[in-house]
């Protein structure tokens, strides 16, 4: 019996390494109304994603909610209740089973052999929210007192209430999220408010946002409590580009011509130093147009050459943005081009 009950043993410790081997360094809520609640994330081995909810219950969420410091469980909501993950996440625990008294997630058997899980199967967890009023998931950004809607200082809003939001606990990452939630450019300036014609009254937000600046809106950010003692002085004030509108001119149809760009209220033309077909995506995208035919040199400037402006050079994007405002380029204005190296573009009929 000894050498049988020894190859069993060394069969189980095979299966036990495979299934419960390192545990994720990591765990967070993602997607709910504050950061004790929302769908389960893990970090393992260096990449995010989301927890099998195969055996889920409230001893795990208790796990959850004490290793987050969160307070007690209130319930255990299904993850795919909140934002979906990232396109690229994968599912990357099949299985937890925890006695509800370990302190980390970590310390709980976790079966990392994902064989049968989408993220329509995705944990989630809602904890109590231990944090002050005042540190909340933005429901909603504003930029005032600026020239316009993508320009002023940075207010967020919570129960029907808006607060200024202190320069400590932003950076350009977040103005990059913002820019994009708002349907402006590209964010350009984040400082505080230090005169007093921009300074803003009443409550101060005291949270800290960690975006990766790929977010399509704050809730999809990770809060943190910020201990700082801010006053009105310490306003975030942030700048993004104006959205960008393009029209094609010269064309038998609007998704055929040469095409110009729309900056303080004057329409110029865009330089074809380094454009290519990705940048011909982008527009065609933007435009609501069909594919991008994306003509040969030899056919291009058939519309002849603007007048006025040439508002953009080197513009580079990568065909996967969906306006030509997330696109890099040169500031609004500076260029080494002439009008006949105006961008011409030529897509397919309008999409249906």
């Amino acid at each position: 019996m000894a050498p049988l009950f020894n190859l069993m043993l060394a069969i189980l410790s095979i299966f036990v390494g495979s299934c419960f081997s390192e545990s994720p360094t990591k765990v967070q809520l993602v997607g709910g109304a504050h950061r004790c609640e929302g769908r389960v994330e893990v970090e393992h081995n260096g990449q995010w994603g989301t927890v099998c909810d195969d055996g889920w219950d409230r001893r795990d969420v208790a796990v959850v909610c004490r290793e987050l410091n969160c307070g007690a469980v209130i319930q255990t909501p299904r993850g795919a209740s909140y934002q979906p993950p990232a396109s690229e996440q994968r599912v990357l625990i099949q299985g937890v089973d925890c006695n509800g008294t370990e302190d980390t997630l970590a310390q709980c058997e976790l079966n990392y052999d994902v064989f049968d899980c989408s993220h329509e199967e995705d944990a989630g967890a809602q904890c109590e929210n231990p944090d002050s009023d005042l540190l909340f998931i933005p429901e909603d950004v504003r930029l005032v007192d600026g020239p316009g809607h993508c320009q002023g200082r940075v207010e967020v809003l919570h129960q029907s209430q808006w607060s200024t939001v202190c320069k400590a606990g932003w950076n350009l990452q977040v103005s990059k999220v913002v820019c994009r939630q708002l349907g402006c450019g590209r964010a350009l300036l984040t400082y505080g408010s230090c005169n007093k014609n921009t300074q803003g009254k009443g409550p101060i937000w005291m949270g800290k946002m960690s975006c990766s600046g790929q977010e399509a809106n704050l809730r999809s950010c990770l809060l943190s409590r910020l201990e700082n003692n801010c006053t009105h002085g310490e306003d975030t004030w942030m700048e993004c580009e104006d959205p960008f509108e393009l029209k094609l001119v010269g064309g038998d149809t609007p998704c055929s011509g040469r095409l110009e760009v729309l900056h303080k209220g004057s329409w110029g033309s865009v330089c074809d130093d380094n454009w290519g077909e990705k940048e011909d995506q982008v527009v065609c995208k933007q435009l609501g147009c069909g594919k991008s035919l994306h003509p040969s040199p030899k056919t291009r400037k058939i519309y002849g050459p603007g007048a006025g402006r040439i508002w953009l050079d080197d513009v580079n994007c990568s065909g996967k943005e969906q306006s030509l405002e997330f696109c890099r380029h040169r500031l609004w204005g500076y260029h080494d081009c002439t009008h006949k190296e105006d961008v011409e573009v030529i897509c397919t009929d309008f999409d249906v």
